[in-house]
C-alpha cells in the first residue's frame, strides 16, 4: 500500500495539481491587491471618496454612525456588507478571466503540439510518367 501511495504521489497529475494550487494562491494575492489597492479606490472616488469595501447596511442591532465594517461586526450587529460582496465578485471575475485566457493559451499550445507531422516537403525527382507522355503527345502534334 505504501508503494502504491508513492506511485500515486510521483505521478505528474498530482505534482501539476500541487504547483497549480501554489500558483493559484499567489495569483489570488495579486488579484486581491489589484482590486483592493487599485480598483476599489477608483470606485470610491467615483462614489465621492467613500471606502467602497466598508459599505454596509445595518439590518438589526445598534451601530453608531460612521463605524467601520469590522467595528460593526464586532459590535454584534446584523449587517448587510454589500461592499465586501461586490469586492469579492470583482476578484472572482478577474481571476475567472485570467484562468480563461490561460486555458485558451494552453489549448492552443496543445493543438499545435498535436498537429500531425505527416506533411512532408515535396521532393523533385524529375518529371512523372504522365508529364513525359504529355510532352511526347505535344511534340507529335507539331
Amino acid at each position: 500500500m505504501l508503494r502504491e501511495f508513492k506511485d500515486f504521489i510521483a505521478k505528474g497529475n498530482v505534482m501539476d495539481l500541487a504547483v497549480g494550487i501554489i500558483i493559484g494562491a499567489a495569483f489570488t494575492a495579486i488579484v486581491s491587491s489589484l482590486v483592493n489597492d487599485l480598483i476599489n479606490p477608483v470606485i470610491g472616488l467615483l462614489l465621492g471618496g467613500v471606502d467602497f469595501t466598508a459599505m454596509y447596511v445595518v439590518l438589526s442591532g445598534e451601530v453608531p454612525p460612521g463605524l467601520g465594517l469590522d467595528a460593526a461586526r464586532e459590535a454584534g450587529a446584523a449587517i448587510f456588507a454589500y461592499g465586501a460582496f461586490v469586492t469579492a465578485c470583482i476578484n472572482f471575475l478577474i481571476i475567472a478571466f485570467v484562468v480563461f485566457l490561460l486555458v485558451k493559451f494552453v489549448n492552443r499550445i496543445k493543438a499545435i503540439a498535436e498537429r500531425p507531422d505527416d506533411v512532408e516537403p515535396e521532393v523533385k525527382t524529375g518529371p512523372s510518367q504522365l508529364d513525359v507522355l504529355l510532352e511526347i503527345r505535344d511534340s507529335l502534334k507539331r
